[in-house]
């Protein structure tokens, strides 16, 4: 018998209409609103003044998010820190762009995995798929990148995007701010849709690479903060770093911190590889080794409904 081929124009597809959305609209947090009680560590008020210090010097404030920063429903922090000079580069992975284009476009995100798993239906939405599709390989013609083809394509429609408020690759485009998807490919559910073009995909993805290291380069008094990204993240901040160091930039003297839910303990000590922590990338790529010739770097386990507000209302509100 004959070995069976994966044909991809062979999947099946779904409209996302009437979905069932584990996030929606009415859990977004609301800058100024929401009541959170205030972080109370003297490191996280040390990163505090060197985020000000930052802002003051015109260094760069890079913030690096995995999904789960738009799935808690912080958005709106996001885009008031781009508006504030607290975020002048946002970069994330490639499940973070898909959820803040459903919640502009559908209202909602994050599906049941679980069940839809067992059937094979899991990820596979046609609005979701064929417009993220389209909108990256229109752009990856034009010479665009991933942040700015999705914000190309909201502008060119839209009706489609009714919450387009509250996105932020495309309130990032409009505040000048870059918006930058760093993709594994095969990692994401636009992946898996009958239309998807991988080398426009990887291209656009190169492009945003690109932009990523120019702001890397320009990192010296800066800060690089990440959220949740437990490997793109650190592994792209760690490539761009070396390769603006390779070709001569100062970038010495900046500030890193992670964000999560892992507590690393004495974090800044040495680890051995028989320890868990030790295959942390985090831990490693963000906190440790980048900070080595000047900078300092901290790690605080803490959930980012709680973090991302009080960065808010110490630096906005306070």
């Amino acid at each position: 018998m004959a070995e069976k081929k994966v044909d991809f124009s062979r999947i099946k597809t779904s409209t996302a209409a009437g979905r069932k959305n584990l996030v929606h609209l009415g859990n977004l947090m609301q800058p100024g609103r929401d009541q959170v009680a205030p972080v109370v560590n003297p490191e996280f008020d040390e990163l505090v003044e060197r985020i000000r210090a930052a802002r003051n010097a015109g260094a760069p404030i890079l913030w690096s998010i995995g999904a789960h920063v738009v799935k808690c429903g912080l958005s709106r922090y996001l885009i008031e820190f781009m508006k504030a000079g607290y975020l002048t580069h946002l970069a994330g992975n490639g499940a973070s762009s898909i959820h803040d284009f459903e919640l502009a476009c559908l209202g909602g995100t994050s599906e049941d995995v679980p069940t839809a798993i067992e059937d094979g239906s899991f990820g596979m939405w046609e609005e979701t798929g064929r417009w993220m599709n389209e909108a990256i390989q229109s752009g990856w013609k034009k010479g665009l990148g991933y942040g700015r083809s999705l914000a190309a394509f909201v502008d060119e429609h839209p009706e489609r995007f009714p919450n387009r408020d509250i996105c932020l690759f495309y309130q990032a485009a409009r505040l000048g701010v870059p918006a930058t998807y760093h993709i594994a490919l095969g990692t994401d559910i636009i992946h898996q849709h009958p239309i998807v073009d991988f080398a426009a995909i990887g291209g656009a993805s190169g492009i945003d690479f690109h932009e990523y290291c120019e702001t890397v380069a320009r990192l010296e008094n800066g800060v690089f903060l990440n959220f949740g990204s437990a490997v793109i993240g650190p592994e792209v901040f760690l490539k761009a770093l070396s390769i603006a160091r390779n070709l001569g930039f100062q970038v010495k003297k900046f500030t890193t911190a992670n964000f999560d839910l892992i507590d690393l303990g004495d974090y800044r000590s040495k680890v051995a590889d028989d320890v868990y922590h030790y295959y942390y990338r985090p831990r490693k790529n963000i906190v440790n080794r980048p900070v080595s010739m000047g900078g300092k770097g901290f790690h605080f386990n803490l959930d980012h409904r709680l973090s991302i507000p009080d960065l808010y209302r110490r630096l906005l509100a306070g």
